[in-house]
């Protein structure tokens, strides 16, 4: 018999707070963290707004002599690190150090730091890059420095799996415990990708929302006019504890992670399919050992872009079948935008949130539902609904898929 697997801890940063309690505040009333960019120029982009972290300072989690040699994505997972490790109780001692392990996933990695010491490359010569920009730019070193910070000598990796970055780690970790290797992992994602380099690429790719004049609404998951979605920034973190371990030191339990489910397209590079993701829900749900009919909620990966949200429902109807009409469905990228890498890691946090609180949050900028759009999906104000079973969607570029189910205990 497999070990379960609990969820004692939660943190959480991104552009609708700083914390788990600020973000799910502001998730359930419906308030859009999306705003003119203030990190460079926009004014050669045909994308000016995007979903940034506000307010935050680095230096209340980590030493100012350490601030230097990491990149942003990596301040991210040091306070959301933290705020999950406050919130679960664990103290990780050398009683259990040997069998916690960290798994954070980051889609990007350093890139606004890629971007800086190119241009001193070019303009000042190899003499003038920091000797901190390789530790400081590359994907694992969230995970490595968070190991460090804490002490947790177990399974130290990142997985780099474009927007299901978060879903696998999360995923992979559980195993990694179900098999006996650990009985905690630090899980989730982080990202921080808000730079030229990033507005520009995804912009020539006309990936991103144009619609510059109003940022609160330009993210509208389902909505007939959506236009792409909006790049933000974040992190997203769970502590997963072996269950009879979380029980035998009296943690409190946000729920189990019961179902995990993935697939790759092998299709198409960017254009989605609908056959990987159902195949990744059917996967999840068979591995929870529960049907379409027990899920209450799923947090989609509802990206706001025309091809995608269509996608995603119609591989929930066709993993689901009737069911799919009853289950409630929401896209808190409506409100945050998306995280990249961290999207999963964050909605993670928001779907166990929705579970514990009985609330379904919802999805905003719905002003002209999609007529291709024929499930609840929670327009413009959220409901309270009891959410026994609940599931979290990631998708990702080169046809990734990762679905998660969560049970409450």
């Amino acid at each position: 018999m497999r070990k379960r697997i609990a969820i004692t801890g939660l943190g959480a940063l991104s552009p609708c707070g700083n914390t788990v309690a600020e973000n799910w505040e502001n998730i359930q009333n419906g308030v859009s963290g999306i705003g003119p960019i203030t990190k460079f120029d926009t004014s050669d982009y045909s994308t000016k707004i995007a979903g940034e972290v506000k307010n935050f300072d680095p230096s209340l989690f980590i030493s100012k002599k350490e601030i230097k040699k990491m990149d942003v994505f990596i301040h991210y997972a040091m306070a959301a690190v933290k705020e999950a490790l406050d919130d679960s109780g664990l103290v990780i001692d050398e009683s259990i150090a040997d069998e916690t392990g960290v798994s954070i996933g980051v889609g990007i990695g350093g890139l606004p730091n890629i971007e800086k010491y190119s241009n001193v490359l070019a303009n000042r010569g190899p003499g003038k890059i920091t000797p901190f920009f390789i530790p400081m730019t590359i994907s694992n070193m969230a995970s490595g420095f968070v190991a460090i910070e804490h002490g947790a000598k177990g399974y130290s990796a990142t997985t780099t799996s474009a927007c299901s970055s978060a879903n696998h780690s999360i995923g992979d970790a559980a195993r990694i415990i179900e098999r006996g290797d650990a009985k905690v992992m630090i899980v989730g994602g982080t990202e921080a990708a808000i730079c030229g380099l990033a507005i520009g690429g995804f912009g020539a790719m006309k990936a991103l929302s144009r619609s510059n004049d109003e940022p609160t609404k330009a993210s509208r998951p389902y909505d007939k006019n959506r236009d792409g979605f909006i790049l933000s920034e974040g992190c997203g973190i769970l502590i997963l504890e072996e269950m009879e371990y979380a029980k035998s030191r009296g943690a409190k339990i946000y729920g189990e992670l019961a179902g995990y489910g993935f697939s790759s397209d092998a299709f198409h590079m960017t254009t989605p399919s609908t056959e990987g993701p159902t195949r990744a829900i059917k996967m999840a749900l068979k591995d929870a050992g529960v049907t379409g009919a027990d899920i209450d909620y799923i947090n989609t990966h509802g990206t706001s872009t025309p091809a995608g949200d269509i996608n995603e429902l119609m591989a929930i109807k066709a993993a689901f079948g009737d069911s799919a009409k009853d289950v409630s469905i929401s896209s808190t990228k409506s409100m945050t935008g998306h995280l990249l890498g961290a999207a999963g890691g964050l909605e993670a946090v928001l779907t166990l949130k929705a579970m514990q609180e009985g609330f379904v949050p919802p999805t905003i900028n719905v002003e002209e539902l999609d007529e291709a759009c024929d499930l609840d999906v929670t327009p413009n104000v959220g409901k309270a609904r009891v959410i026994n079973t609940a599931m979290s969607n990631s998708f990702g570029f080169g046809g990734t898929n990762a679905t998660l189910v969560f049970k409450k205990v």
